[in-house]
């Protein structure tokens, strides 16, 4: 693999803006940013960071809505030297209290949307924190910005002296869910986010022109690809409005209208559009490529937009943060034929590494085993925390100078190399003295026509029986799938030691904050509503009547 020609993430925007300074670069509703403007208003904005006192290596958190100022933030961090900490400004302050604890950022940015959590951190405790304004001056109850965009307005549009930067160095923390209740900082280096850039540039074939979704929160790490990707090519970012997330039909304008060349996002946006028909056949002309991460897209959802989109590509991409954005790729290559068989997660990017192990030894193929990750995406590990990164990264053990992460999901290899996933070591449960992947069975509920989305959970209820298997759902607009007909269509599928002992029926699953189903969620309240053992109707609140 040749060595690209950038080694910090920042020289993209310039190189970018230096060939074609009039070409747009970020989009947002009526706003449009182009790559001059863009690398002026990074620029000024890096200087304010530097007369606040922002020095090479410093973290400084961004609590702002995703916006093209906003992106103009993330690239002036980097600029002025630091790392930057991207938070949901919809978090509660506690949990935003925690990551400003760990991270200790030199300074915030924020804009209105933050303003109550700003007030929240002091709450908190949390005191001393410079706050630049990315709009308008800030002024909350407990706390006023030391300066707004308005007063950028005098700064150079070049550059800051930097210091200079080495492709190891910190480009951002991204903190996800602990299993404690404490967010862990994934380290990402500038080189993490280059290697997966220039892989997907050139087997994408990205350019300038390009129309690109900019549709995950820019704490999650998907968005990293979104923005450094098309910074890359030249092309355009239009960033997705997070009012659109309940709206199928205002999602599929926003596709068509805007002619975006390329779609981003996690398999339940898909699984949404697609439950509610709100794609027509032979949609969005432009459209030339589809992709997903983050989980699995059922397979009758992919079936069903590769039929009305024949002229589309379609890529499932896999890779946990801490492997930066992705390891893996699978280009389908027709509509699955089998609809209750899985789509792989392919083959590794260039440069990375999938190691199915059984033990300390490589599993067989097409034995089942533990898949590790290694290669020029791996993170260093987590953010001050050595007793986590130690658990979750380890030297492997063929071959005891490379590192691998442990991603928790089982997998196996085919004889052409292809890897394929089987679900989550914890979702591997013993029911009834059987060991039972629930993957398997949400494949099945998903092939029942009529469900718009569902989840399979093992609940711990404290009987005999071990784990109790429980699965909600829930139906498109018109669909009447009561538990009956779903337990019979899906005994035709799996064994009846698989099938699930509880059901509920939901309006819709609940999602974390990255988009994906919240299965922790879905957990607790199976638990909370398991009164007996017994087969009895309810309702749920904000559902409809379902059978336990």
């Amino acid at each position: 693999m040749n060595a690209p020609e950038i080694d910090r993430l920042q020289d993209y925007l310039t190189r970018s803006a230096e060939r074609s300074p009039e070409a747009t670069a970020l989009v947002l509703g009526d706003e449009v940013m182009t790559y001059g403007e863009l690398e002026a208003a990074a620029n000024r904005l890096a200087h304010a960071l530097v007369e606040q006192g922002c020095k090479p290596g410093d973290r400084v958190g961004v609590l702002a809505a995703k916006t093209p100022w906003t992106i103009a933030a993330l690239i002036a961090v980097l600029r002025a030297g630091g790392a930057y900490v991207p938070v949901d400004s919809a978090s509660p302050p506690a949990r935003v209290a925690r990551i400003v604890r760990a991270a200790e950022p030199a300074l915030l940015l924020a804009d209105a949307t933050a303003t109550a959590l700003v007030d929240g951190l002091v709450e908190e405790g949390i005191g001393d924190l410079a706050v630049g304004a990315l709009a308008e001056p800030l002024a909350g109850q407990r706390f006023a910005s030391v300066f707004a965009r308005d007063d950028l307005a005098s700064l150079p549009e070049e550059p800051p002296t930097e210091s200079i930067q080495r492709e190891t160095d910190l480009a951002h923390l991204l903190f996800t869910s602990g299993s404690t209740g404490v967010p862990k900082g994934v380290m990402i280096e500038h080189a993490n986010v280059v290697a997966f850039v220039e892989w997907a540039l050139r087997h994408f074939g990205t350019r300038a022109g390009d129309r690109v979704s900019g549709h995950p929160p820019l704490h999650f790490d998907l968005s990293t690809f979104d923005i450094y990707a098309t910074l890359a090519a030249g092309a355009e970012l239009h960033l997705v409005p997070a009012s659109l997330g309940l709206d199928p039909k205002g999602t599929v304008r926003f596709i068509r209208d805007r002619e975006l060349t390329q779609w981003f996002s996690v398999p339940s946006v898909l699984t949404y559009l697609a439950r509610f028909d709100a794609v027509a056949q032979d949609e969005f002309p432009s459209l030339e490529r589809l992709l997903w991460c983050g989980e699995v897209l059922p397979t009758p959802v992919l079936a069903h937009w590769m039929r009305r989109l024949p002229h589309v590509r379609f890529t499932n991409l896999y890779g946990p943060t801490e492997a930066t954005i992705a390891s893996s790729f699978y280009d389908v290559p027709e509509v699955p034929p089998d609809e209750s068989v899985p789509v792989p997660i392919g083959l590794p990017c260039d440069g990375e590494r999938l190691v199915v192990l059984d033990g300390d030894t490589t599993a067989p193929v097409g034995g089942i085993g533990e898949l590790y990750i290694g290669g020029v995406g791996l993170s260093p590990g987590y953010w001050r925390d050595e007793e986590k990164t130690a658990a979750a990264f380890r030297a492997d053990p063929r071959d005891p100078t490379q590192r691998i992460y442990r991603t928790g999901d089982l997998a196996r290899v085919d004889e052409d190399g292809i890897v394929h996933f089987l679900g989550r070591t914890d979702s591997q449960i013993k029911s009834r003295g059987y060991r039972i992947e629930l993957g398997e069975i949400e494949a099945a509920v998903n092939t029942v026509v009529g469900v718009r989305e569902c989840a399979v959970v093992g609940v711990d209820t404290g009987g005999f029986e071990g784990i109790t298997i429980c699965c909600a759902y829930s139906v498109a607009d018109g669909a009447e799938l009561p538990v009956a007909y779903m337990r019979k269509h899906v005994t035709a599928l799996i064994p009846r030691y698989m099938l699930p002992a509880r059901w509920e029926v939901l309006d819709a699953l609940p999602k974390n904050i990255n988009g994906k189903i919240d299965r922790p969620a879905l957990r607790e309240r199976f638990a909370a509503a398991n009164q007996s053992t017994r087969p009895t109707t309810t309702r749920s609140p904000g559902g409809r009547p379902d059978a336990h």
